[in-house]
């Protein structure tokens, strides 16, 4: 993508998805990407990763299992409406074991990041960590605030 041009597709990282569902920090920068006119896209690794992160909030006492259970059915309408178009894992799958083993960072993210390469797209992100990850593959970055 050329610098300075606004992504047309976006990858959807569970760090942001969570954001989108959850009111926490970050969660108003989570919304305002989602407010952007661009094709999201996530790996369907992202509704096992939001849902994992929902169990752990319901864990801490952070918030309540019937909460936890309407978030990800929200996430799960959001993909039924078309709002976030899930893409197969297996189409990434090899290439994020390479970019694991390479960069020395985990599969689990390498998918996103994968996928976000893949499709020449920018990636929306909470995890500062993959967002360096990304940078240095000159992979555009939209990064959200976490807690």
């Amino acid at each position: 993508m050329p610098p300075g041009k606004a992504p047309d597709v976006v990858v959807l990282d569970a760090s942001v998805a969570v954001r989108w569902i959850i009111d926490e920090e970050g969660s108003d920068e989570a919304a305002e990407l989602l407010e952007r006119d661009v094709a999201w896209i996530a790996p369907r690794l992202l509704l096992t990763e939001v849902a994992s992160a929902l169990r752990r909030k319901v864990a801490d006492g952070a918030v309540a299992p019937a909460v936890a259970g309407q978030s990800l059915d929200a996430l799960l309408q959001a993909a039924a409406d078309g709002v976030i178009r899930l893409m197969d894992d297996e189409r990434v799958i090899g290439q994020a074991l390479l970019l694991a083993v390479s960069l020395g960072h985990k599969v689990p993210d390498c998918v996103y990041l994968a996928l976000a390469e893949r499709e020449g797209s920018a990636i929306a992100t909470a995890d500062d960590r993959l967002a360096r990850l990304a940078r240095t593959r000159q992979v555009t970055v939209l990064a959200v605030p976490h807690g």
